[in-house]
């Protein structure tokens, strides 16, 4: 495993990871909201390296969505590429589709959850800080705006399934991170309170 850089500094690499996947989701907000992209980035290494991540997993969070959400596929997998392999390996286990327009979304979360059943740690770790950063923001919005908030997504999303489905397979991979998990669980548990009505 690569640490960040001598002295726990950050990397060249690294550094050069945060400035591809800004420029990559340049223009991009967060669903609904006028908060840049790049802000679910960050918090996604954040949580990451809360968890110990190594320098590979730390650029695959910053990475994790860029197959996903930029177009042409190729070029969005070739930026991602150059990081190396392993980096490559973690951002294909997190993404859930990588063609356009993407699958219908239950087809699509059904079809993710089966494989995070048997992926390793480092890509749990990875996805499980991105799941987990996106459910801190879904109960920060149900705190503002209450059940409201769900209008913001697609109409055949069932968030409250997909969160609560999350943590069930997580949980049944004896690879996840068990802190991290009780960590998301948790920020579950809120978002079922607050969003059931």
């Amino acid at each position: 495993m690569t640490t960040l850089g001598p002295d726990g500094y950050y990397s060249d690499r690294f550094l050069d990871a945060l400035r591809v996947a800004a420029d990559l989701h340049r223009g991009q907000d967060r669903k609904g909201t006028g908060i840049p992209y790049v802000s679910h980035l960050l918090g996604t290494c954040s949580i990451a390296l809360e968890y110990e991540a190594d320098e590979e997993q730390a650029i695959a969070a910053l990475l994790h969505d860029v197959i996903e959400d930029v177009e042409p596929v190729e070029l969005a997998r070739a930026a991602v590429a150059a990081f190396g392999d392993e980096v490559l390996r973690i951002v294909e286990g997190c993404t859930d589709a990588d063609t356009h327009p993407k699958p219908a979304w239950r087809a699509r979360k059904e079809a993710y959850l089966e494989r995070l059943a048997t992926e390793d740690k480092r890509v749990l770790l990875v996805s499980a800080s991105d799941k987990l950063h996106n459910a801190r923001a879904i109960v920060g919005d149900l705190h503002r705006e209450g059940p409201a908030l769900w209008e913001r997504f697609n109409k055949d999303s069932d968030q409250l399934w997909y969160y609560r489905s999350l943590v069930s397979t997580f949980r049944a991979n004896p690879e996840h991170h068990p802190e991290l998990i009780d960590d998301l669980d948790r920020t579950v548990i809120e978002m079922e309170r607050l969003g059931a009505g």
